[in-house]
């Protein structure tokens, strides 16, 4: 999604002259373009994150409009005092971008892993947090995040699938229909949707009603959704995201009045074998990839 990231932000930064892009200290082979469309407001922090989001929490004071860039944990956990004070209570657009959110980095490890971020974020006064589940979302995230007000934090996975949303009507505010389906309503966060879409052919045709949500706090259910969970009285959730604070929560929050319905939630549980290794790894070793997600689908069809 990186590179969808760098294109939008292109194509916006030739029209808005407010924007400034601090980096701490990362970005090749993603960044050079910006780097070059954006010249003296292209600012290479260094290794040095806290610094990073004060520094813009003064540019934001000034009047411009900054994102700050890095690795997921890295842009959220190491300066998050320095978000919530410098940033959050003073309700400034500082728009804070984490790559590779999840088990993005695969085998670097819990160091550079974010499990918890969309938790740590969401949480915090005036935030926003967007996770778009597809790479060609993000140019619309991009785009709606610079133009909000307050702070927002985009969290950034590896996308590779390309899907057809020719049938979706609404605008994207969130939430995205990816099929349609009578037996199972799955709700997903951020591309490991895809691991989903994956599946489909596998299972019985007609059955999944599968949609993402890319924007935190949900401030309520599109009606499609709900209709579709009331009349299938069954939904799950997946993320690559530990359940605390997470997407389950969310939906939890929002069904805690709907009555017999079976909610099943699929998310990280961390590091159970105490074993690092690839991203598809720690998918599969969490019940969200592979035969253990396909057994998972298949035992909520069966109710």
């Amino acid at each position: 999604m990186r590179v969808e990231f760098a294109r939008a932000i292109v194509e916006i930064a030739q029209q808005r002259e407010d924007l400034v892009f601090l980096s701490g200290d990362l970005g090749f082979m993603a960044l050079e373009e910006v780097q070059a469309c954006l010249g003296s407001r292209f600012i290479n922090t260094g290794v040095a994150e806290q610094n990073m989001v004060s520094v813009a929490a003064g540019l934001a004071a000034s009047g411009f409009v900054p994102i700050v860039y890095s690795i997921a944990p890295f842009a959220t956990f190491r300066p998050y005092e320095q978000i919530r004070t410098d940033v959050c209570l003073h309700n400034l657009p500082v728009k804070i971008v984490g790559n590779g959110g999840g088990y993005g980095y695969g085998i670097m490890g819990s160091t550079h892993h974010a499990l918890e971020d969309v938790a740590v974020m969401r949480v915090l006064p005036h935030m926003r947090v967007y996770t778009p589940a597809f790479g060609h979302d993000v140019a619309k995230v991009v785009e709606k995040m610079l133009d909000q007000p307050g702070p927002s934090y985009l969290r950034l996975g590896k996308s590779v699938t390309t899907h057809d949303q020719s049938h979706v009507t609404m605008p994207w505010h969130g939430f995205h229909r990816a099929s349609h389906g009578a037996s199972l309503v799955v709700v997903a966060m951020g591309p490991v949707i895809e691991n989903i879409i994956a599946l489909l052919p596998e299972l019985p045709p007609n059955t999944i009603d599968l949609w993402s949500v890319g924007e935190f706090p949900i401030c309520k259910l599109p009606p499609e959704l709900l209709h579709s969970i009331r009349h299938t009285r069954r939904i799950m959730t997946i993320e690559e995201h530990y359940c605390s604070g997470g997407l389950a929560e969310s939906m939890a929050f929002h069904l805690v009045n709907e009555n017999n319905i079976s909610f099943t939630s699929l998310c990280a549980k961390g590091y159970e074998s105490g074993f690092y290794g690839s991203q598809k790894w720690h998918q599969e070793e969490n019940g969200l990839a592979g035969s253990q997600l396909r057994d998972t689908l298949r035992r909520s069809l069966a109710g």
